[in-house]
């Protein structure tokens, strides 16, 4: 049963957690456990490098509803088939 005693003054955060933990952490642990994420992280680096301008668009397209607003003529100077045409709803 908790007591008011018991009970930490101190919020229980995830993150607060996870900081006190690597500070008691030996420095070679810590070295090893840096080139562990970094060889993890590389790759997802690169998924975000290649990844940004789609982020950028969606990000656009969630905060700047305007970004829709625009002219579907722009579209018929394109040339595009019917079929591509269909994928963006201008089809007939």
């Amino acid at each position: 049963m908790n007591t008011p005693d018991s009970i930490k003054a101190e919020p229980k955060n995830l993150l607060n957690l996870i900081s006190k933990n690597w500070e008691e952490l030996d420095d070679s642990l810590k070295t090893k456990l840096i080139k562990i994420w970094s060889v993890l992280t590389y790759k997802w680096q690169l998924q975000i490098l290649f990844n940004l301008p789609f982020l950028v668009w969606w990000a656009l397209d969630k905060y700047f509803p305007k970004v829709h607003e625009f002219d579907a003529t722009i579209l018929n100077y394109l040339n595009l088939p019917d079929w591509a045409l269909s994928f963006f709803s201008f089809g007939k």
